[in-house]
C-alpha cells in the first residue's frame, strides 16, 4: 500500500483551493492594425498590466493584421462570445448606437484637447457603455489623431478638387455622408483590401491619418496628403458583454485599470510616432499639404443643419459646451 505524506496532502489542497478561488481566464484581442502600430503596442501593454495586477490569473493574448477577422467580423464574434476583446474605430459602431454618429461629424472637436475633454467627460463614458443592448462593450478610447485626405494623381486643396473623385470610406453613414457634401464619390472597401484598390485604381483616394497612412504602407500608392483634419474619430477597445459578465467582480476591475492605463500609455506613443511616421512618408516621396479648412467647413454645415433637432444634434451642444 503507497505511503500517502501528510505535507503532501496539504500542499495539494492547498494548491486546489487556490485554483477553485482563482482559476486563470483567458481572453483573445483582435484587431485589424499591424505590430507596429501605437494601439497593438498599448494592448500588449494592456495584456501585461492585466497579468500583472492579477498575479497571473488573466492571460490576455493579442492578434494583429486581420488575423482573426475583419474589423465587422471581430465585433460580430464580440456579440456571440466567440472573441473577448477587438479595437475599432468608432464610426463602425453607428450601426448599432445611432448617436455614436456624432464622432463622425466633421470638424466636431475646436482641437485635440477639446476632444480628450469630451472623451473623459461623462459624454464619452455615456457612449462607450451605450453598445451594452448590442453585446458590446466599450473599455476605453485610445487617440487615433485627425483623419485627413491622401490621393493618388492629385492633392486635394479644396473640396472642389474631390469631385469625381472616389475616396474609400468606413463603413459609415457620417463617412458616406462627408465625402459626399464634399462632392466625392464614397467607396466602402475594408481596410485589408485598400492598398490593392488603391494600387489598381478602383479607388482614387482615401482618408485617414499619419500612423495608418504609413503602417498600411499606402503612401506608397497615394503620394499626396492633405491635412484638412476633417474629423478627430476615436478608436474604441470593446469587450464582449457576454465575456464581461462572466469575469468575477475583482477582474473586471483589474480589467478596466489595465485598459486605462493603456490609453495614458498609447497616446504617448501615438505622438511620438505621428512624428516618426511624417518624417519617414516624407523622405520616401510624400507631398503634404495644408490646405484651407474653412471652405471644407462651410461645405460640411449641411450635415449639422440636417441633424437640428435630433438626439445627435443635442449631442454635439452638450460637446459644444464642454470646456
Amino acid at each position: 500500500m503507497r505511503k500517502i505524506f501528510p505535507g503532501l496532502v496539504a500542499l495539494v489542497l492547498m494548491l486546489s483551493c487556490a485554483a477553485e478561488h482563482h482559476p486563470v481566464r483567458r481572453l483573445k484581442i483582435a484587431h485589424g492594425l499591424n505590430i507596429d502600430h501605437p494601439v497593438h503596442k498599448a494592448m500588449e501593454y494592456l495584456a501585461d498590466r492585466a497579468s500583472l495586477y492579477s498575479e497571473g490569473s488573466i492571460k490576455i493574448d493579442v492578434y494583429p493584421s486581420e488575423q482573426l477577422g475583419t474589423e465587422k467580423e471581430c465585433i460580430e464574434q464580440l456579440q456571440m462570445g466567440i472573441l473577448s476583446m477587438t479595437k475599432v474605430s468608432s464610426s463602425p459602431l453607428e450601426s448599432f448606437v445611432p448617436k455614436i454618429q456624432v464622432f463622425a461629424l466633421p470638424f466636431l472637436f475646436r482641437d485635440g484637447d477639446h476632444k480628450w475633454a469630451v472623451l473623459n467627460s461623462a459624454i464619452g463614458k455615456e457612449l462607450l457603455v451605450a453598445c451594452a443592448p448590442k453585446g458590446l462593450r466599450g473599455l476605453c478610447y485610445y487617440d487615433a489623431g485627425a483623419r485627413s485626405f491622401y490621393t493618388v494623381k492629385a492633392p486635394v486643396l479644396h473640396p472642389d478638387d474631390l469631385k469625381g473623385l472616389k475616396i474609400r470610406t468606413q463603413q459609415s453613414p457620417m463617412a458616406v455622408d462627408l465625402v459626399r457634401a464634399l462632392g466625392g464619390s464614397a467607396t466602402p472597401i475594408s481596410w485589408g483590401e485598400l492598398y490593392t484598390a488603391l494600387q489598381q485604381g478602383v479607388v482614387d483616394g482615401a482618408e485617414n491619418n499619419e500612423p495608418s497612412l504609413y503602417t498600411s504602407l499606402h503612401y506608397e500608392v497615394a503620394k499626396h496628403y492633405s491635412l484638412d483634419e476633417h474629423t478627430m474619430v476615436p478608436d474604441v477597445l470593446l469587450i464582449s458583454t457576454l465575456q464581461w459578465e462572466e469575469l468575477t467582480p475583482d477582474h473586471q476591475t483589474i480589467l478596466q485599470r489595465a485598459a486605462d492605463e493603456s490609453v495614458v500609455y498609447q497616446r504617448q506613443l501615438w505622438a511620438e510616432f505621428v512624428r516618426l511616421s511624417m518624417e519617414e512618408m516624407q523622405s520616401k516621396g510624400l507631398q503634404v499639404y495644408h490646405p484651407d479648412k474653412a471652405p471644407f467647413k462651410e461645405r460640411t454645415q449641411q450635415m449639422y443643419d440636417a441633424i437640428e433637432g435630433t438626439e445627435i444634434g443635442e449631442l454635439v451642444k452638450r460637446i459644444q459646451e464642454v470646456q
